[in-house]
């Protein structure tokens, strides 16, 4: 909870709706716009830094020194929403002390004060050490506004930074109403997705199947967002990008967000992220893979379609390895989705989500080689840079954990060396083979009787032959190679999905769909 939140609930208990803070300024109250009685110290840079807490985030104090002036929303339980604006004072500085003004307004710009309500300003370091203030039945009772502001700078506890917020200072308290009903709906149904679009009614995706949510319509998009689209994820927006939060709804869980633009207006999706990393024996995969928990170094690359469970593998396996030894891990996440456990291994975990710690994939990976990382955890290699600096990482003795989108381990292979241009493309295949150890590429299937899903796997490990084949381009020798090398831990799609279909859990239609050779799949059916 920001320590301004104290400020703001007492003027609003004044009867006043606007409040104005400053860099080496004294805060104003009004009410409609007529000023009101409030006696405060100036309050220095810092001060105001620590008022603010998130909502002066990195991100936010960026744009304020570039633009000059920033905007956005903000929810303060049991009050309602203020509309914010900074304001740059003097030229830009990258470096220097920032000077700025800052106004709240109670719901909209220069509306007429709220009637106030009838609460305690009364509180005592023990009874409310946060600030919350509680309803009193009787009369209120004065508190000196000097003494409200010392208290919300010393008793209130200092706002812990949430590793899970994608967009740092969109915090729950500016999530909508609207949005966290639906998000609570869609953990109550225990749904996998959340579709949302301005004018449709929402879906929801249980075991791999869409279902309508409701039959009433989503009457605006942006409006279900409430604070959280700041100015740069609104300039975002209108170039064409789509952006990436990631939020957590008291009783539901944490959320990882998709909002783009379509032909028929915003639209938004929501994914649900387990609470904690699931142990590598629950996902029930159909090989064993403990041996890649002793790996010293090289590269595992996990690929697969969208909502696949990729994420969920890597962040299992990274889990797996720091209870098994001491290591520091570092992973590069867009959004964090997995907060990973404390081992009692002395292990050390050190997570940066792109957009917010660092810049991108990229560059978190240039740090990463001077930070004495054992494991690296890359979300997604998306780009060359990327591609070529796990590669880097993997050849120089840490083990990095990524993951690809693609149908099968060879596409894989192909995608990876077709982002470079020709010159170039014998390089990567050398650095492939050197450093890569195992693919695996999945799928997520709905079980045939209900009751969740079930993963098809196919694996690829780089023997001497699956190498040479890697380093020489022959990558249409690899589907051979899996087939070839159950002994070494390898498995076919089609022999994951055929014991699926003989074991009972998917059916035949699914297993055809699924499949990337449906005459190999017929023939493990038939028992080959």
């Amino acid at each position: 909870m920001p320590a301004i939140d104290n400020i703001l609930r007492l003027v609003h208990g004044q009867g006043a709706n606007e409040l104005r803070i400053g860099t080496d300024r004294a805060p104003a109250m009004f009410a409609a716009g007529v000023p009101k009685s409030l006696t405060l110290r100036p309050t220095s840079e810092s001060d105001l830094r620590y008022l603010l807490g998130p909502l002066l985030s990195k991100e936010r104090e960026l744009l304020l020194r570039r633009d000059g002036q920033l905007e956005f929303s903000y929810f303060l339980a049991g009050i309602g929403n203020f509309h914010v604006t900074f304001s740059r004072r003097g030229v830009e500085s990258k470096e220097g002390p920032l000077l700025f003004d800052g106004v709240f307004v109670y719901g909209r710009p220069n509306s007429p004060a709220p009637t106030p309500p009838q609460v305690d300003l009364r509180w005592t370091s023990s009874e409310a050490p946060t600030g919350v203030i509680e309803p009193s039945s009787g009369p209120p009772a004065t508190l000196d506004a000097g003494a409200a502001q010392r208290r919300a700078l010393v008793d209130t506890v200092p706002p812990q930074k949430e590793a899970h917020s994608s967009l740092e200072g969109a915090t729950t308290q500016e999530i909508s109403q609207a949005l966290a009903s639906l998000l609570a709906a869609v953990a109550e149904r225990k749904a996998s997705d959340l579709h949302l679009l301005s004018g449709e009614a929402p879906f929801v995706r249980v075991d791999g199947r869409l279902r309508p949510l409701s039959e009433a319509p989503t009457e605006s998009v942006e409006a279900v967002l409430g604070g959280l689209l700041g100015p740069s994820e609104r300039r975002q927006l209108l170039s064409g990008n789509s952006v990436d939060l990631a939020v957590h709804i008291p009783g539901a869980g944490r959320f990882r967000l998709n909002i783009f633009r379509s032909s028929s207006g915003l639209a938004l999706v929501a994914r649900a992220l387990p609470a904690n990393v699931p142990s590598l024996s629950s996902l029930n995969l159909p090989l064993p893979l403990d041996d890649l928990l002793d790996l010293p170094n090289g590269l595992i690359l996990i690929t697969g379609p969208t909502g696949s469970g990729k994420s969920t593998t890597l962040a299992a396996l990274a889990q797996e390895i720091l209870r098994r030894r001491s290591a520091l891990l570092l992973a590069l996440e867009d959004p964090i989705e997995y907060t990973f456990a404390p081992t009692g291994k002395g292990s050390l975990v050190r997570q940066r989500q792109v957009g917010r710690d660092v810049a991108s994939f990229a560059a978190g990976l240039r740090d990463a080689l001077r930070e004495d990382p054992d494991i690296l955890l890359v979300g997604e290699m998306r780009d060359p840079e990327s591609i070529a600096l796990a590669l880097t990482a993997a050849e120089t003795g840490h083990l990095v954990l990524t993951s690809l989108r693609s149908r099968s381990a060879a596409s894989a292979i192909e995608r990876i060396v077709d982002a470079y241009p020709s010159e170039r493309q014998r390089q990567i295949r050398v650095q492939l083979a050197d450093s890569l150890r195992v693919v695996l590429a999945q799928r997520l299937l709905p079980r045939a009787k209900g009751g969740g899903r079930v993963p098809a796997l196919e694996v690829l490990r780089v023997t001497y032959d699956v190498a040479n084949h890697i380093r020489e381009g022959k990558t249409e020798q690899l589907p051979s190679d899996i087939q070839t090398g159950r002994r070494e831990g390898m498995m076919t799609l089609e022999r994951s999905l055929a014991d699926l279909v003989r074991d009972g859990h998917i059916t035949g239609e699914q297993a055809r769909a699924a499949a990337n050779e449906p005459s190999m799949l017929a023939e493990y059916l038939r028992g080959g």
